[in-house]
């Protein structure tokens, strides 16, 4: 699945806060010296750390100086592999020099994992014992998972491949009615050259294809931001986006429609141009409440956005 790095980067800092006392309170719970000396209250305490917390992707320790004292531990559901990594100096890492300094839990900013390009972060703390240093403690994490443990999001996104195929479906459903209105356009301008014409059927052949055209915009905008892009639904920007584009498509269809009346009442049903007109006028009425919702939606946001930064 395509990944919005500017998304993941964006809520990072909305809950940058939250993060960071989440991961305050994880490290000082379990900053003690018999987790640097006890290998096998070290493993209890990987596996609890594992199976509670999935976005922590790795543990390991450094000593006084930031030379590793240990392999990789990679924690994956409960579970705890081991990759090579003891004896490496990480005396030069942000997160060691910012732990020296400070004293306290300290947390990178995102950056993007060299192993399978998402963007994570470090988290390093001091251990003590008495007046000495013993070491660090240091976790890396995977920052859309961590996110979406701090917002709850879990369910949803287990459910979000069920919906991605369903919308695609639907689309696909909707291109092939495309298609069935091509053929039949086709079809009419077929006869049209072959001799067999008559008033009616360049005006069908129309309506054939403006029907088609405004089934085929629905069916993108329908793939475009249900399928094929990565949608950020507690972004307000991302929601407005997704109901203007639908709302638009909806407007063309009644538009079309419309148009479909105005050309049977020009061939003779002049019952329809009342239908017509009235159609006209509530796409009219729709397009000026779309333009307001635009409007004082982007303006709500931009509010949301200065109140935070202020």
């Amino acid at each position: 699945m395509s990944r919005n790095y500017l998304s993941e980067i964006e809520r990072y800092h909305d809950n940058r806060e939250a993060l960071q006392e989440l991961l305050g309170s994880i490290l000082h719970g379990i900053a003690e010296k018999d987790l640097m000396l006890d290998a096998k209250f070290r493993e209890r305490t990987l596996k609890d750390i594992s199976h509670n917390y999935g976005f922590i992707t790795m543990f390991y320790m450094l000593d006084a100086n930031g030379v590793q004292l240990n392999d990789n531990f990679l924690l994956n559901d409960g579970q705890i592999e081991t990759e090579s990594g003891e004896g490496k100096d990480r005396s030069q890492r942000p997160y060691f020099l910012q732990a020296k300094a400070s004293g306290d839990v300290v947390v990178t900013e995102p950056y993007l994992s060299c192993v399978d390009h998402s963007l994570c972060l470090s988290s390093a703390i001091q251990v003590m014992d008495g007046d000495k240093v013993m070491g660090y403690m240091v976790l890396d994490l995977d920052l859309s998972e961590t996110i979406r443990f701090l917002m709850g999001d879990h369910l949803r996104t287990r459910f979000e491949p069920v919906f991605k195929v369903t919308h695609a479906v639907f689309s696909l459903g909707l291109f092939a009615v495309v298609g069935m209105l091509l053929f039949s356009a086709f079809s009419e301008m077929t006869s049209m050259f072959s001799g067999n014409t008559d008033y009616h059927q360049p005006f069908t052949a129309i309506i054939y294809l403006t029907l088609g055209m405004a089934i085929f915009d629905l069916a993108k905008t329908t793939l475009e931001e249900e399928v094929l892009t990565h949608k950020d639904i507690f972004r307000h920007s991302t929601t407005r986006r997704t109901i203007t584009r639908f709302m638009a498509s909806i407007l063309v269809a009644v538009s079309i429609e419309a148009l479909l009346l105005m050309f049977k009442g020009a061939m003779g049903q002049a019952e329809y141009l009342s239908h017509a007109a009235l159609i006209m006028i509530s796409a009219v009425v729709l397009l000026i409440g779309l333009g307001v919702y635009v409007y004082l939606g982007a303006k709500a946001e931009k509010t949301l956005i200065d109140n935070k930064r202020r």
